[in-house]
């Protein structure tokens, strides 16, 4: 269940990550709601999509094997839960920075992050990294220095996301069972506290009325979240560590150009000496990746 395809990976990867980039500019499909309504009717509306995802792809059997084995198993259901509340803490920072200000120290989580992921592939799985790797976190951590350099945002909020993604990483790949099915149960997982927090806040009120929000945003949003969630997660058991880490580049490489072409945000002189070491870092990656292509059997 663990073997490689590095095909596949990198395609759900890259997939993944202009998704996601995707998600940052639907968001503001959804006004008036706030970023923690996002957050719980993301989740209210994750859950079904995963069940019919799950359904397509014939895995219903498998899903019903596994929360036996929760229940069954205190152990799995503890490992499972963990997951869950990992999960669930990085979906939260997400929406809730924006609305405290601190978007600027989650963000520099994410540039720490696939430096982090590196580390534990190297020193965690004992994985090898070849020439062009080295290069390219070389040249990722030159620009999340000058990040660093130039925000000193190195609070909690940078910690949760940079330290909090890569346990959660390592757990679900030693639970070790199917990708799809797990997320799905993650998600299950955090659906009573979405419901409260929806039913918590004046979203219902908000939204009583709106025909497109209820037939096409959120659900749109549920489907979209579904699928890049699964992606990702999916892409993190196909791949060797590192190189899944340092493909985490793709997506702030992708949420500039949309928020440059979709969003008309402007980069500063500032931010090009933290992004262009990232893009020839990316660039590099994608090297190495049509490399383990061409390599890989098929």
């Amino acid at each position: 269940m663990n073997q490689y395809d590095p095909k596949r990976g990198i395609a759900l990867s890259v997939g993944a990550s202009a998704m996601f980039a995707l998600l940052s500019a639907y968001a503001t499909l959804l006004a008036p709601l706030s970023g923690l309504d996002i957050f719980a009717w993301r989740i209210v509306w994750t859950v079904p999509g995963a069940l019919l995802l799950i359904a397509l792809r014939k895995r219903l059997p498998i899903l019903r094997q596994l929360l036996y084995r929760m229940v069954t198993e205190p152990t799995l259901g503890a490992a499972m839960t963990v997951s869950a509340a990992l999960l669930g803490a990085q979906l939260w920072v997400f929406l809730w920075a924006p609305l405290h200000g601190r978007m600027l120290e989650v963000s520099l989580g994410y540039f720490l992050l696939p430096l982090v992921m590196v580390l534990v592939g190297r020193f965690y799985y004992h994985e090898r990294l070849d020439g062009l790797q080295w290069l390219a976190v070389a040249c990722a951590a030159a620009g999340v220095g000058h990040e660093l350099w130039m925000t000193g945002a190195f609070s909690w909020p940078t910690l949760l996301v940079a330290l909090g993604y890569p346990p959660y990483f390592v757990l679900r790949r030693k639970i070790n069972q199917d990708s799809l099915a797990m997320f799905t149960v993650e998600m299950m997982l955090l659906l009573p506290v979405a419901i409260v927090m929806a039913l918590g806040s004046d979203s219902l009120a908000l939204i009583a009325g709106r025909a497109d929000m209820w037939c096409l945003l959120l659900p749109g949003l549920g489907a979209l979240s579904t699928i890049a969630l699964a992606s990702y997660l999916k892409a993190s058991r196909l791949l060797p560590v590192a190189l899944f880490g340092i493909l985490g580049y793709v997506e702030p490489v992708l949420l500039v150009l949309v928020s440059i072409t979709l969003l008309g945000e402007t980069l500063g002189a500032a931010q090009l000496a933290t992004y262009i070491p990232i893009w020839i870092a990316v660039a590099l990656t994608a090297l190495h990746g049509v490399r383990l292509v061409r390599l890989a059997p098929g």
